[in-house]
């Protein structure tokens, strides 16, 4: 029996990831895979690789003081490893991991783009930092067509580099949640049983279009003045001004929730779920839509990053137009009205995600690595 093909996974500054456990454990199967996360401290991520009898290892890694250490550390594991694939996801990890494996004389340098035009509307320095990403890949892994459109149009990709893999999700696991964690997780936040909660998931940058979601919502809680708005992953640069936006919320109505692992029951505690990027492509993927509808929450969305490619109005989400905080009012109205719009949307909803199986995407991968 020939011995696994050695595959080394790259990732900084993550700390709990179910996709990243998905896919660690369906490759398993069929690798010698050995992770290596750039963290400062033990992660849910690196203890469930290590209860899941997966090769882990942890640089401590902070940030840009720590940048030349962790290359050195990587470049002498890469060296004592000798792995075929190193595949990289997010910045820091790409430009440690990639460089260490070109020096190293790695042949199947791969990165997962996670971003999309941000580099190029929020902070131009930062592009040349993926031209260099993209440099030093032999192969990139695009996952939506936002990506394809920052790769081959805002920085000039060959084509031929470029493999378009989307997300993969375990969709039972949000289809399927337990009533006592939903519960568990209601009472740790103070979620009131009674009210209409429209949910919100999304950190508090200016193009995930938050500010538009919280003077709709105000509208809506005139006439459902025992609604609740939830803000979950509320941090951010952009989390002062929005902030701001809430200050005529009533506290009642307002619950702030800086972050919950366990996601997949917090959906669950959503009557309505809000996302709206502000434009098409600033979303590189945007997880949060596929995770919404597999849940079967009805749901109100802009079209941006892998939604442009599924969603449609009225069939499986209710699509608002772009910062227009009337028509998410709109949609949040007629979610709540229409319990027939509620269930079709729902039914719809969990039948258009299915090709974001797990399973697509493992396979997309091993095709990848075994050219």
């Amino acid at each position: 029996m020939l011995p696994k093909k050695k595959i080394i996974y790259i990732i900084s500054h993550v700390h709990k990831s179910l996709a990243f456990e998905w896919t660690a454990v369906a490759l398993k199967k069929y690798y010698d895979i050995t992770f290596i996360l750039l963290n400062p401290q033990h992660t849910s991520l690196e203890g469930f690789l290590i209860e899941n009898e997966i090769n882990v290892y942890r640089i401590n890694y902070r940030g840009k003081k720590d940048f030349v250490a962790a290359l050195v550390k990587t470049f002498r594991f890469l060296l004592k490893f000798k792995p075929e694939v190193v595949h990289a996801h997010l910045l820091d990890a790409q430009l440690i991991g990639l460089s260490s494996a070109w020096v190293a004389g790695i042949k199947k340098r791969v990165y997962t783009r996670h971003n999309s035009n941000f580099h190029h509307v929020y902070h131009r320095k930062g592009i040349f930092l993926d031209k260099v990403s993209n440099w030093l890949a032999t192969a990139i892994v695009s996952i939506s067509k936002a990506t394809d459109i920052s790769l081959t149009q805002l920085e000039k990709v060959d084509p031929s580099k470029i493999k378009k893999i989307p997300h993969g999700f375990n969709l039972s696991v949000f289809d399927s949640v337990e009533l006592i964690r939903v519960t568990t997780v209601r009472k740790k936040w103070s979620v009131p049983e009674n009210a209409i909660c429209i949910g919100v998931i999304a950190r508090h940058i200016e193009w995930k279009g938050i500010q538009y979601i919280v003077p709709a919502f105000k509208k809506f809680l005139r006439s459902h003045p025992a609604s609740c708005l939830i803000l979950a992953n509320a941090s951010g640069p952009y989390h002062e001004t929005i902030m701001e936006l809430t200050n005529e919320i009533p506290r009642q109505n307002l619950i702030l929730i800086p972050f919950e692992e366990d996601v997949a029951a917090l959906y669950k505690l959503f009557d309505i779920y809000v996302h709206t990027p502000i434009d098409e492509i600033c979303e590189a993927f945007g997880q949060t839509y596929i995770e919404a509808l597999a849940c079967g929450v009805p749901s109100v969305f802009t079209l941006s990053g892998v939604a442009s490619e599924f969603v449609v109005h009225l069939q499986n989400a209710w699509v608002a137009n772009y910062k227009d905080e009337e028509s998410i009012f709109a949609g949040m109205k007629a979610l709540t009205d229409s319990a027939q719009l509620r269930t079709q949307l729902i039914e719809n909803g969990k039948k258009s995600i299915a090709r974001f199986e797990i399973k697509s995407m493992t396979e997309a991968l091993q095709k990848m690595y075994d050219e």
